[in-house]
């Protein structure tokens, strides 16, 4: 399952990261392409059932999909495509070609830091 792969590697990065910064994560926001096979829900479960029992337990992930990029073979203009009317904004063109797709990147990490108080 690629998800739990994902999943691993993402508990990894953000276990490493809380032990650099002696903090405890809570949320973990990543992002990719529009056309990532990465199901979002199965990507949690899988986070929330590797992450049990580690720092990253309770870790909630947001996961962000970028959109689908192309450019204009008759104005060069780069933009977004809406899959409902693949035409370019400003020359209604539909010759265009896809970029590649956005990678799945972890994009940031939140972290919560043990507050201590002394008492005078």
């Amino acid at each position: 399952m690629h998800e739990t792969m994902v999943a691993q590697s993402l508990m990894t990065i953000i276990a490493e990261q809380a032990a650099e910064n002696n903090a405890k994560p809570v949320a973990a926001k990543i992002s990719c392409g529009m056309l990532n096979p990465v199901n979002d829900e199965v990507l949690r479960f899988a986070f929330d059932a590797i992450a049990k029992d580690t720092p990253c337990e309770g870790v909630k992930l947001q996961v962000e999909h970028k959109p689908i990029r192309a450019q204009c073979k008759n104005c060069k203009r780069e933009f977004d495509v809406e899959l409902s009317l693949p035409e370019c904004p400003k020359c209604g063109g539909d010759d265009f070609e896809l970029q590649p797709d956005a990678p799945l990147i972890l994009e940031e990490i939140e972290f919560q830091t043990e507050s201590r108080y002394e008492k005078n």
